[in-house]
């Protein structure tokens, strides 16, 4: 027997995989990557937190689907900033159940407790989460995991009854994993709250060694990242390449109404190198400096200005000096950096 646990990488799906585990089921740690994780890659701390409880960790780039499905069109709305907690996990749910059979599983699990967090977990949201996977189920690529008559005890007559939450089973109606005996409702928890004593003394017991606090780990919970996703969406359509944009540099609107992105290291001139089909890229040719964005539907003179604001954060010479916008070589002198500071969008 085997199950997919949606991995985030904190205690709770941890310790909800090692209790199947210890039930001698297989567990496989799907993490999704929707593009708004972190700038930080996790694959080498994920890989170490699942194999301390026995689980195989399989990394899948879910980051087109939702952007195209969910970020935008939630049903069931946003959080505090732009996060679609409950279209977001119930979109999870049904990508883990259409590789159920690509990765040998029955079931899937969440490390999920009743009540822990305000938006997500409450019953409320649970109950949402559970209706919007089970009208997934009438999707004819679920059809073959689903009973198709009543009379048929073998499968669950609805999709929502695959998915089972370790941590608080024990308050909630039994999953069909539970009432088919693949997995021992008894040794489940009855779990509920915000407090981690429990969750915290089971750490300790196991000896876990990577283990990440429930929490902050989304961007579309970072006020600055929310804001921005807000700005550009009302400015014009987002692609899913302007992601990078709400993430990292320095996030400026011109004064003809280009949104211009300036890196502020190294590690961001990467992440903005990337092609993007709305934007045009800023090159330093004279001096070593930040790589910079202006859309490429930006006027000549927001053009000119974005080239000068990308110079004023390089180390110039003060002179004019040649700026690469796109296809276009421009002599402009370097923007006062005092002055850059008034076209950001988050102002110090």
């Amino acid at each position: 027997m085997t199950a997919l646990a949606l991995f985030s990488g904190g205690c709770d799906s941890l310790i909800a995989m090692k209790l199947l585990t210890l039930q001698g089921i297989k567990v496989k740690a799907v993490h999704f990557n929707i593009g708004f994780g972190g700038n930080k890659d996790k694959s080498e701390y994920l890989r170490n937190a699942a194999e301390q409880v026995g689980a195989e960790l399989v990394l899948i780039d879910i980051r087109k689907q939702f952007f195209d499905n969910v970020l935008f069109t939630p049903k069931y709305g946003y959080g505090k900033y732009f996060n679609p907690c409950i279209d977001c996990h119930a979109n999870m749910f049904a990508q883990a159940f259409l590789r159920l059979d690509e990765l040998g599983a029955s079931f899937v699990i969440s490390g999920e407790v009743l009540g822990q967090r305000p938006k997500s977990q409450r019953k409320e949201a649970l109950d949402q989460v559970r209706k919007l996977v089970r009208g997934f189920g009438s999707d004819e690529r679920f059809a073959h995991l689903l009973a198709q008559d009543k009379v048929d005890s073998s499968k669950p007559q609805y999709l929502d009854e695959l998915l089972l939450r370790p941590m608080c089973a024990k308050l909630l109606e039994p999953s069909f994993p539970e009432k088919m005996g693949w997995v021992d409702r008894e040794k489940l928890l009855d779990i509920s709250g915000r407090g981690r004593t429990r969750q915290l003394e089971m750490v300790k017991k196991w000896g876990f060694q990577y283990y990440e606090n429930p929490g902050g780990g989304c961007l579309l919970t970072d006020l600055s990242v929310a804001n921005k996703i807000k700005d550009l969406s009302a400015h014009r359509t987002m692609v899913l390449e302007d992601v990078a944009l709400v993430k990292v540099g320095r996030y400026m609107v011109l004064p003809d109404g280009a949104r211009c992105v300036i890196a502020r290291n190294d590690e961001e001139n990467k992440k903005l190198s990337a092609p993007n089909p709305k934007m045009s890229h800023i090159t330093l040719l004279d001096s070593k400096g930040p790589l910079g964005l202006v859309e490429s539907s930006a006027s000549d003179g927001d053009r000119i200005l974005a080239a000068r604001l990308t110079l004023a954060y390089a180390k110039h010479s003060g002179a004019k000096e040649r700026v690469q916008v796109g296809e276009s070589i421009l002599e402009v002198e370097p923007l006062d950096k005092q002055k850059a500071q008034e076209f950001l969008f988050f102002k110090a």
